[in-house]
Parts: C-alpha cells; sequence; structure tokens
C-alpha cells in the first residue's frame, strides 16, 4: 500500500486530511517541518503533503529539502497554504513542489492531485523495473537527474567487473548500503543486488543478438562468475 506523510501544526487540519486519504493510503502525520523531514528520510513515503506555515521548519524549507537530498528527491510534495497570490505559488514552485493547494481546498481536488502524483511515480517506476533502463532525462528534479546520471556513469564502468557489488556500489554512489537499497527500491522496485544483476542480464540480451559468443562467454564478460545466469 502506498504511504503519505501528512505535516500539518493544526490538529484539527491534520485529523481532516488524514480522514481523506486514510481508506486508500498508509497515513504517517508529523506536526512541523523539522520532525516531517525526518520522517521522510526514515519512512521514505511516497508523497509528502505539507501545510507552508508551520513551526521550526516551514513547508518550503521542508519542500527544498526533500528536492535537493539524492536520497528523498524522488518523492512528490503538495504544499498546502491560506497564502494566495501567483508570487507565494511560484516561490512554492521554485522550491521544488509537484503541487501548490491553497486553503481552503475542495477535498475532491485535493484527493485527485494526490491521487495522479502517485500515479505518476507509481507508471515511472514500473518502466524502470520493466526496461532495466535509467533514463536521466525523467527525472522530475534536477537532484534526481544527477542521482540517475552519476548512477549511470556508475554501472556502465563497473558492472562488467565481477568484484561490483553492493557494497561497492554504494560508496561509488557516496551513500551508505541502506540509502541505496531504499533508494532502488523506491525508483524501480528493486534492491541493489537485483538491480545489478538486472542491468547484466540487459547487457547479456543485448550481446547474445550482436555477439558470436557463447552463453558462458558472455556470462563472464558482463560480470558473473557463473554462466548459470
Amino acid at each position: 500500500e502506498n504511504t503519505i506523510l501528512i505535516v500539518e501544526d493544526s490538529e484539527e487540519i491534520l485529523q481532516y486530511i488524514v480522514s481523506l486519504f486514510q481508506d486508500s493510503y498508509t497515513i504517517h502525520t508529523a506536526r512541523n517541518g523539522e520532525k516531517g523531514l525526518k520522517e521522510v528520510e526514515n519512512k521514505l513515503p511516497d508523497l509528502v503533503l505539507s501545510d507552508i506555515m508551520m513551526p521550526i521548519k516551514d513547508g518550503m524549507e521542508l519542500c527544498h529539502q526533500i528536492k535537493t537530498n539524492r536520497l528523498t528527491s524522488h518523492i512528490p510534495v503538495v504544499l498546502l497554504t491560506a497564502k494566495v497570490g501567483e508570487e507565494n505559488e511560484i516561490q512554492g514552485y521554485k522550491t521544488g513542489a509537484d503541487a501548490y493547494v491553497t486553503k481552503p481546498f475542495s477535498s475532491e481536488k485535493l484527493k485527485l492531485i494526490v491521487d495522479q502524483l502517485i500515479q505518476t511515480r507509481k507508471k515511472l517506476k514500473e518502466h524502470y523495473s520493466k526496461t532495466f533502463s535509467i533514463h536521466p532525462e525523467l527525472a522530475i528534479t534536477s537532484t534526481e537527474n544527477d542521482f540517475l546520471k552519476k548512477l549511470q556513469e556508475v554501472l556502465e564502468k563497473h558492472i562488467t567487473d565481477a568484484s561490483f557489488t553492493s557494497e561497492k556500489f554504494s560508496k561509488l554512489m557516496f551513500m551508505s548500503r541502506s540509502q541505496l537499497h531504499r533508494k532502488l527500491e523506491a525508483i524501480v522496485g528493486m534492491s541493489t543486488s537485483e538491480f545489478i544483476r538486472s542491468q547484466r542480464l540487459k547487457m547479456a540480451a543485448d550481446l547474445l543478438t550482436k555477439s558470436d559468443s557463447s552463453m558462458a562467454e558472455i556470462a563472464y564478460q558482463v560480470g558473473f562468475n557463473t554462466a548459470s545466469y
């Protein structure tokens, strides 16, 4: 089940928003931007719905930090605000927000925005998992684009090395093993080791159509220790 993090300092509004989504999604909540950011990093929700005017860390800063962190940059963010006016809306989008909704809002409109953002991200995840291909140009944010480019670069350079493991992969991505694992699970639906294997299989399939080498030879060429794959 998809998860949503709702960040809102007003208990009344928080409970109302929870009631809109609790039947369709797993809900996590936070009462300010600082706690919200910790929840985002710990839970990696499928979407963040945040008020802008909050104590400690406001929604704009929360959105900016989510979108500029390689671990969380893929997560859609919807900002809620009582501030009306084009200038405020532009500022919200500049921080990387995927949608900007003014209060009072239509519950149907908010649900539609959230559902569509989650479906769009789900389709992208399915595309990556089915094609085993990484497309930086499909990235929604510049941070995610940079992450995918780095991922592509590391893979192209090291995938044929049989000693290229999840641990080496994470070090070359400047992330911990658990961070890379969680990020890949979120964007392609695979663990790090499954992702490495899928890339080797994709390369092997390409070589089989273009090369006269045997399957055993190709298996070793793409980094497998055994031809049984």
